[in-house]
C-alpha cells in the first residue's frame, strides 16, 4: 500500500468509527477492550489523531508529550460534543497528511520509506483497529479490505512486534498464518526476546497454522477476535500464549 491508499483507508475507517460510536452512545461498553466505554475509545483515538497530526504539521523531531503540552489536545469534550470533537480531529489529521510535503522530516518510531509514509500507515491501522472496537459495542466487527488486513499484519509483526522486548514465554512458539485471499503467508516466532518473522525460523514447521481472510488474521493478531470460524491446525495453546503476552 502507498500513502494515498493509507489515507483513503484512514478516511473510510475513521468515518465508520465515528458513526459506530455515535450509534453506540458514550456509556456503551467495548467488548474488545473490556476496560473501556465508547467514551474512553473516542477520547483515545481523538487524542491520537491530534498527537499524530502535530508531529507532521509542526515538523517535530522528538515525540510530543500531551501531558506537558495541554494545548496539543485541548480540554476533553462533553458527551454532547464528543463525536463532533472526534470528527474535527480526524479531518484535521487527514488534511495535515494530505498537504504535507513527501520529504517532510519529523519524528517517527517504526521503519518506513519516509516519516510521512510512517504516519499515514500508522494512523490508517490505528484507526482501523479502533473502528473494530467501536463496532464491537454494536455487537459486530466488520472486516477491513483484504490488502489493508495484509498490510496491517506486516506492520504489526515486522514493525511493532519486531522491536526488542522481553515477553513471558518460556520457550519460542511458532505460528503460521495463511491468507488465501491475498496469496500471502507469515511465519511468526514468539519467544522470550520478542517476535521474529520468516519461514527459515521454523525449519521443523509451525506449532500451529491458522488460515483465513487477511482481515480476520489481522484482527486475531490484535486480539480483536477469536479463531472461531478460521481453519486451525496444531497446538491451540499457542494462540492462548499470543493473546496473553502480545498487548499493545
Amino acid at each position: 500500500m502507498q500513502i494515498d491508499d493509507h489515507l483513503a483507508t484512514l478516511r473510510m475507517e475513521g468515518t465508520a468509527l465515528g458513526n459506530a460510536a455515535e450509534r453506540a452512545g458514550p456509556d456503551a461498553p467495548i467488548p474488545t477492550c473490556p476496560e473501556w466505554t465508547t467514551r474512553d475509545l473516542v477520547r483515545h483515538i481523538g487524542e491520537v489523531h491530534r498527537w499524530a497530526a502535530a508531529h507532521v504539521r509542526d515538523r517535530r523531531t522528538t515525540p510530543a508529550d500531551p501531558s506537558k503540552e495541554p494545548d496539543l489536545i485541548g480540554p476533553w469534550p462533553s458527551d454532547a460534543s464528543l463525536i463532533e470533537w472526534y470528527r474535527e480531529g480526524h479531518e484535521a489529521l487527514l488534511g495535515v497528511l494530505a498537504e504535507a510535503e513527501p520529504s517532510v522530516e519529523c519524528w517517527s518510531f517504526l521503519p518506513a520509506p519516509s516519516p510521512l509514509a510512517f504516519w499515514a500507515r500508522r494512523q490508517c491501522h490505528e484507526t482501523a483497529i479502533h473502528r473494530a472496537d467501536a463496532d464491537s459495542a454494536l455487537g459486530r466487527v466488520a472486516a477491513v479490505e483484504s490488502q489493508v488486513g495484509a498490510d496491517g499484519i506486516d506492520e504489526l509483526v515486522v514493525g511493532f512486534l519486531g522491536r526488542p522486548r522481553r515477553r513471558d514465554v518460556p520457550e519460542p512458539v511458532t505460528l503460521q498464518l495463511i491468507a488465501p485471499d491475498v496469496d500471502r503467508s507469515w511465519t511468526v516466532v514468539l519467544g522470550p526476546d520478542g517476535v521474529q518473522v520468516g519461514p527459515e525460523l521454523a525449519p521443523d514447521g509451525p506449532a500451529i497454522t491458522v488460515k483465513g481472510p487477511a482481515s480476520d488474521l489481522d484482527l486475531l493478531l490484535w486480539n480483536r477476535r477469536s479463531s472461531a470460524g478460521l481453519e486451525v491446525e496444531g497446538d491451540p495453546t499457542v494462540l492462548d500464549t499470543w493473546s496473553r503476552t502480545v498487548r499493545i
